[in-house]
């Protein structure tokens, strides 16, 4: 084995789904072994990280008996309350540990060897600061075709084109109505009625039950063929397999998360975001996916019809500088 298959790589993994996923996509686009540490906060995480620094301050007991040498040759890690703890590691490490943290930091920002934002983010340049066209995220070519042969036959009965729709819902700053959510299931199903298709349709914790009933009775009374995930269901999530197999892909605007990775998948990308919905950063990620047509506004006028893309992977960025931290010489 050479030295470059011995690095240790540790991925800092907290309490967000969103900051994990975007961690792990790295790691595995490095492609190279690594080790999840799962980190636990306490009320102090919510203080500001200049006074966090570079600390294990907001850390809870049990992640710090995980954050033992030896110390990595890389971390990797996403979100605000990861990045003194990533500082931290490289304290310990004597400046060994290469640390690359996804999203800004929010202070120290010198202490980080590489900082992958957002482009429409708009941080700063810094010399350590890479600009990524949207959040990285775990969707590959080979999951999509792994998943394709898992969902294929639960959607056997179902005509093409499919139209999968991918509804999140309110944030703390945006709100979801229904006169939204009747707005978009309508356009869906005249889409798939219009071809005789097909609707995928999946829900989050975020759509609200008054709107998931809202599209659970417009689907039943429509009189086209559908598939309904709801989020609350123990049936095995579809959201993968929507991505594989959907012909076109209707996502709402509110999650940056949902935007990059369907722009990852082969079907053609329509972004719902009408206003109040996306908030004015959400926005900038929009029409940046846009520019580099991986997606399409879906306005009033829109025609619902596949179109090919090309395939999102910031992930990829960001470990190809991962890949030169750790490749380069020591000093």
């Amino acid at each position: 084995m050479s030295e470059q298959d011995t690095h240790l790589i540790w991925v800092l993994a907290d309490d967000r789904a969103g900051n994990i996923n975007q961690a792990i996509g790295v790691a595995e686009a490095l492609g190279k072994p690594f080790k999840r540490v799962d980190i636990g906060y306490t009320k102090l995480a919510r203080l500001p990280n200049l006074i966090r620094g570079a600390s294990l301050i907001g850390v809870d007991d049990a992640s710090r008996s995980r954050l033992i040498a030896p110390w990595p040759d890389l971390v990797i890690a996403a979100g605000r309350r990861t990045a003194p703890i990533a500082r931290w590691i490289k304290k310990q490490s004597r400046g060994h540990t290469c640390i690359c943290q996804i999203m800004r930091p929010d202070s120290g920002e010198s202490d980080f060897d590489l900082i992958a934002v957002p482009a429409h983010d708009q941080m700063p340049a810094r010399d350590n600061v890479l600009q990524i066209p949207g959040a990285p995220h775990r969707v590959t070519e080979t999951r999509l075709l792994i998943e394709a042969d898992n969902w294929r036959a639960h959607f056997k009965g179902l005509p093409g084109p499919k139209f999968a729709l991918i509804i999140g819902g309110s944030s703390k700053k945006t709100t979801f109505t229904a006169t939204m959510a009747d707005s978009l299931i309508t356009r869906a199903i005249d889409a798939a009625r219009a071809v005789d298709g097909s609707l995928l349709v999946t829900t989050s914790r975020r759509t609200g039950r008054e709107n998931e009933e809202l599209i659970a009775k417009r689907l039943a009374d429509a009189g086209v063929s559908y598939h309904l995930h709801d989020w609350m269901s123990d049936a095995e999530n579809p959201y993968f397999g929507y991505l594989a197999l959907a012909d076109v892909l209707i996502v709402t605007g509110d999650s940056v998360s949902m935007c990059c990775e369907a722009a990852a998948a082969p079907g053609g990308v329509y972004i719902y975001a009408p206003e109040g919905l996306a908030s004015t950063r959400h926005r900038r990620l929009h029409q940046a996916l846009y520019d580099g047509h991986y997606a399409k506004p879906l306005l009033d006028t829109t025609e619902l019809v596949p179109f090919e893309h090309p395939s999102l992977h910031p992930a990829r960025m960001v470990a190809a500088r991962c890949m030169e931290l750790l490749n380069a010489p020591v000093s």
